[in-house]
């Protein structure tokens, strides 16, 4: 929705005589200007009004609690201090019968008093004879059950490619204002953070515009990455949704043929270059912990050349019925704005498997989840990993919910020598044939991770030792360990047992 709709549709709220309306905005002072502009336009008539169907100009109030109350639409001197509490303005707001708008900010740490509840529920029920819209802007506002019936949320538009074009344009001037010459750019390069700056408010699209030109005065592709980064942590300050700046590329995945292969053959869909292929939604890894799960999310991200996102599916839950699933509507929602990205939402089974206590959250979290999972027509890429397959409930594994469910098994003799080369050259380590063939066969049982953690081990004891890395030190610690597939033998199992049936193999 762009800022034109946003005006359109906040006309209609006031025609539509909703006396709550709640929105949701960082973009203050952007929010306060449009309810001002919309409702000092034409309004439709309301019962205060003289004659059916007649155009009315509504006055327009603000309420802070440093400031007190203060009118917008004209000038009648400083605000009403005295009015500065909550429960003082909303009695005020209560007993007047002068229709307006009133736009109440940060209104929200003050509605758990049951008073404060009562004076807003008696100012809707009055509207009929006097059309006071109470509106509620923060940065987030929880209504209370009573009063939800009583309002409308509404959300305001992005930016369309315009006006992030004027934005851009005008920090440029700015910019050229204060230091006595133009800006360095090119067409291209100004397209290109045009777009990038898709799905941010105007103020932090403001900010990032800015920020890409203030230290050289330039305006370039070399710009765009850190544009790119500080846009995903803007989206993701919520900490459900995070930004991971490093990806992988196939090569430095170990094994995992088949995986690979399902990846780059669906490559052409995700990036455009096949329009006429179906984007993939996703995939689900199960497997043996240690053996690269993760480690495929993040090659995924490099294989589609897009960014890489984390989802915290355990941040979401919120202690208020039916606010976990909106902060997984709106996490949802903002990752569609960063299309097109991978999503990584590590053991996924820890957030959606169910208990006594749970009180069916995990289970609408699941329900919101999936529905999103198979309406969403945006370039998302789902992986979701998991390690216990018990805990997963059978919705989210039946097929047609993810592209595949691939099983990441322990590494056979080739992956493990490939592993072994991968982090020992990652430390300047190159093994001879025989020591490459000696930890391979050493190594049987071993995860990748395990092998991973053997190589940095065994780094230590050459640091003590005051050595090069050698392969014997590597031996060495091969040699302690106990790995995962002996400790819990009989778990494992079990573990390819029911994938044997059920999922394609990683490898």
């Amino acid at each position: 929705m762009t800022t034109t709709d946003s005006r359109r549709d906040l006309a209609a709220l006031f025609a539509s005589r909703v006396p709550l309306i709640v929105v949701e905005s960082r973009d203050e002072v952007l929010v306060v200007d449009l309810i001002t502009s919309v409702a000092t336009t034409s309004v439709a008539s309301t019962s205060a009004a003289p004659g059916p169907g007649a155009a009315i100009q509504l006055p327009v109030f603000r309420w802070t609690i440093t400031e007190g109350l203060r009118r917008l639409d004209v000038q009648l001197g400083s605000a009403q201090a005295f009015n500065s509490q909550p429960a003082d303005v909303l009695r005020t707001i209560r007993d007047t019968t002068q229709a307006g708008v009133y736009v109440l900010l940060d209104l929200h740490p003050f509605l758990d008093d049951p008073l404060n509840v009562r004076l807003l529920k008696d100012i809707c029920q009055g509207y009929e004879q006097v059309a006071r819209t109470v509106v509620l802007l923060s940065h987030q506002v929880t209504l209370p059950a009573e009063l939800d019936h009583l309002a409308a949320h509404f959300d305001i538009g992005f930016p369309d490619r315009d006006e992030r074009r004027a934005i851009v344009e005008q920090a440029a001037t700015e910019w050229s204002r204060s230091h006595g010459r133009l800006v360095t750019t090119d067409a291209h390069s100004v397209e290109l953070l045009v777009e990038n700056l898709a799905g941010l408010s105007r103020g932090d699209a403001t900010r990032l515009a800015r920020s890409a030109i203030v230290d050289d005065g330039a305006l370039l592709a070399s710009d765009l990455p850190a544009v790119t980064r500080a846009k995903h942590e803007i989206l993701g300050r919520d900490g459900i949704l995070s930004y991971e700046y490093e990806t992988v590329t196939l090569a430095d995945v170990g094994g995992m043929a088949h995986l690979k292969e399902w990846l780059d053959r669906r490559r052409p869909a995700f990036d455009g270059s096949a329009p006429g292929l179906e984007a993939p939604k996703g995939m689900l890894l199960l497997g043996v912990q240690g053996c690269g799960k993760s480690l495929a999310a993040k090659a995924a991200a490099g294989v589609f050349g897009v960014p890489l996102l984390r989802l915290d599916l355990a941040a979401v839950n919120d202690k208020y019925v039916g606010e976990s699933e909106r902060n997984l509507r709106e996490t949802l929602s903002t990752a569609e704005l960063l299309a097109p990205c991978v999503i990584w939402i590590d053991e996924i089974e820890k957030a959606v498997s169910t208990s006594q206590s749970d009180s069916g959250t995990s289970q609408r979290l699941l329900g919101t989840f999936l529905t999103w999972l198979a309406e969403k027509t945006s370039r998302v890429f789902v992986v979701a990993t998991a390690n216990d397959i018990t805990a997963l409930p059978p919705e989210l594994i039946r097929k047609g919910r993810f592209d595949e469910i691939f099983f990441v098994d322990l590494p056979d003799e080739a992956v493990r020598a490939e592993i072994l080369r991968i982090h020992a050259h990652a430390r300047g380590l190159t093994f001879t044939d025989p020591e490459l063939t000696t930890l391979t066969s050493a190594t049987a049982g071993f995860s990748g991770a395990e092998i991973e953690q053997a190589i940095v081990s065994a780094t230590y004891g050459a640091y003590a030792a005051r050595s090069p890395l050698l392969a014997q030190h590597v031996l060495t610690e091969v040699g302690s360990t106990r790995p995962l597939s002996l400790v819990m033998a009989e778990r494992i199992a079990e573990l390819r047992e029911w994938a044997a049936p059920r999922t394609v193999p990683a490898g």
